[in-house]
């Protein structure tokens, strides 16, 4: 009894997590060995990658010219960069194996950044296990090479710089994060109600001001030979949707799901959830609602009232919020492929805990979750319990969290800048 009630305590202690994370950490290191070195590689993106590279490095910058075996090249211009780099390093793309090794190590760091995410927000424990045993997110990093690894690496980099109170390193991440991929566009409105309340209106407007400077700054070779052509491929909002490449809506039927109707239905959707939060979770540092936070965006707060503001946006709350939308984004999202469950994967285990929701249970929609993005392709039943499993998480969140905010000043303080 005495062990069993050890091993509880353990399990359910956030300070037990500085040791327990090392170990996690060394048995994925183990763990991602064992995939790279006896689960063959699969052929999707990557040659594709290194071809729309090659005629960068040939000299092309419209990047309506910039093209692969799987199509034209429609990630902004952080993507080119960092798979240059790679182009580079892996002899024009050949070297798959050391391409691999070098995902081991995204996929680790990556890791270790949100397990001190996770850490910083008081997650116990017993949460920590789920960020390691998803088949899908290895497949992801190691035997696919996508570059959404990349895009989430940074999205978690930002959030941990946000939790320090960093603001201008994170927020130089989050937008490196979206010139690899402008699916970090999710967690936008949650970016800038921590930024708003975490520093005050000006000094959020001037990172706003920053991230689009960042913008510019990395697509300026591409904007300055054709901006039509890179804003219109790298930001392509009007992209048609495949049926038989989803992996969420596909129980709708290809009919509903090409129409129109379903995607204002999603659109709308998406908003209400976003305005919803906002005005009942996301405005609780400034203890407002959305007509009060309008008024405090008109005419800010008193410099008093404001430090009291910025002392609530801990970082449990900046992780809870940047994830909710993330996930807010999923559910509502028109097509989702199976690269997107980065962004999933390390996000639900802490919002179903942030719920309040028994581990047992918790346990159990993590399993389901990870049941339905390993069925390949996917089918009625998977993708039905992909969205449900996605909606139960917005939902239990919504209501776990309707309490007071914590009011406990963040470690570092209210005014640290990076």
């Amino acid at each position: 009894m005495d062990l069993i009630r050890q091993g509880f305590n353990i399990a359910v202690t956030p300070k037990h997590t500085k040791w327990i994370c090392p170990l996690l950490l060394l048995a994925d290191t183990a763990l991602c060995g064992v995939v790279v070195w006896k689960i063959p590689y699969t052929e999707i993106d990557w040659k594709a990658y290194m071809q729309q590279v090659s005629q960068y490095v040939s000299g092309e910058r419209d990047y309506v010219k910039l093209h692969g075996d799987t199509g034209p090249l429609v990630y902004p211009a952080a993507h080119v960069y960092i798979y240059r780099l790679l182009h580079y390093l892996t002899d024009s793309g050949q070297d798959i194996r050391l391409a691999q090794y070098m995902f081991v190590g995204l996929y680790l760091t990556t890791l270790a950044l949100v397990m001190q995410c996770y850490g910083q927000a008081n997650a116990p424990p017993y949460v920590f296990p789920l960020l390691i045993l998803s088949k899908r997110m290895h497949s992801i990093f190691m035997l696919r090479l996508f570059n959404d690894g990349f895009a989430v690496f940074f999205l978690f980099l930002a959030i941990y710089c946000y939790q320090r109170r960093l603001w201008t390193v994170g927020s130089l991440a989050y937008s490196f994060g979206l010139g690899v991929k402008m699916s970090l566009l999710l967690a936008l409105p949650a970016v800038g109600m921590v930024l708003w309340q975490g520093m005050g209106r000006d000094r959020a407007l001037r990172q706003a001001m920053l991230m689009g400077q960042m913008q510019v700054l990395l697509g300026y070779p591409f904007l300055a030979a054709n901006p039509r052509s890179y804003l219109f491929r790298a930001f392509e909002f009007s992209r048609q949707f495949l049926f038989k490449w989803t992996v969420n809506w596909r129980f709708v039927g290809e009919e509903t799901f090409l129409s129109r109707s379903f995607s204002i239905s999603l659109l709308a959707a998406h908003a209400t959830l976003l305005v919803a939060s906002l005005n009942t979770r996301w405005l609780k540092p400034m203890n407002a609602s959305l007509p009060g936070s309008i008024r405090n965006l008109l005419t800010p707060p008193p410099a008093q009232e404001q430090a009291k503001i910025e002392r609530r946006v801990t970082p449990d709350y900046i992780l809870t919020t940047i994830l909710t939308a993330v996930i807010i984004g999923c559910l509502c999202a028109r097509s989702l492929h199976y690269q997107f469950y980065t962004y999933i994967a390390w996000s639900t285990p802490f919002l179903l805990w942030r719920s309040g929701m028994h581990p047992v249970l918790m346990y159990a929609i993590w399993a389901a979750q990870e049941w339905a993005w390993n069925v390949y392709p996917s089918t009625n039943a998977s993708s039905l319990v992909v969205v449900a499993t996605l909606a139960v998480t917005v939902l239990s969140v919504w209501l776990g969290t309707g309490g007071r905010i914590d009011n406990q000043p963040a470690e570092s303080g209210p005014k640290r800048d990076g």
